[in-house]
């Protein structure tokens, strides 16, 4: 009986305290995304002043968002491969590349859009 999964509330309870401890891990053990966290918080108002329109505003701040989709993603696939083995792998290295530059992709799209922003706010 102990091994029934969760339904209902449960189920979102124990997912809400799996998402604490995971944002908890992140945050104690991965300084860009501490960084990148830290830059979106503050890019937030900074979207709004630049947007011409709530939608405008709300593209600037999702990209942030994604990027920071794309770092836990990263810093998952870090863990798994750390966790299989220490020993140099080929497939582990592509792994661990391919999360890298996943996040590195996420942050072009950031940063083009940010550009397109500041250059219609300034130029408009």
């Amino acid at each position: 009986m102990a091994n029934q999964p969760l339904i209902g509330i449960a189920r979102l309870a124990a997912a809400w305290r799996n998402s604490r401890a995971g944002f908890r891990d992140i945050w104690q053990g991965e300084e860009a995304f501490r960084m990148e966290m830290i830059l979106w918080i503050v890019s937030i108002p900074v979207a709004f002043v630049l947007a011409d329109s709530v939608f405008q505003a709300a593209i600037l701040i999702a990209a942030g968002l994604l990027l920071l989709i794309v770092e836990v993603l990263n810093s998952a696939i870090e863990a798994v491969v750390d966790r299989i083995g220490a020993e140099r792998h080929d497939l582990s290295r592509m792994a661990k590349d391919l999360g890298s530059l996943a996040v590195l992709l996420a942050s072009m799209l950031l940063g083009l859009l940010w550009l397109a922003a500041l250059w219609q706010w300034v130029f408009a």
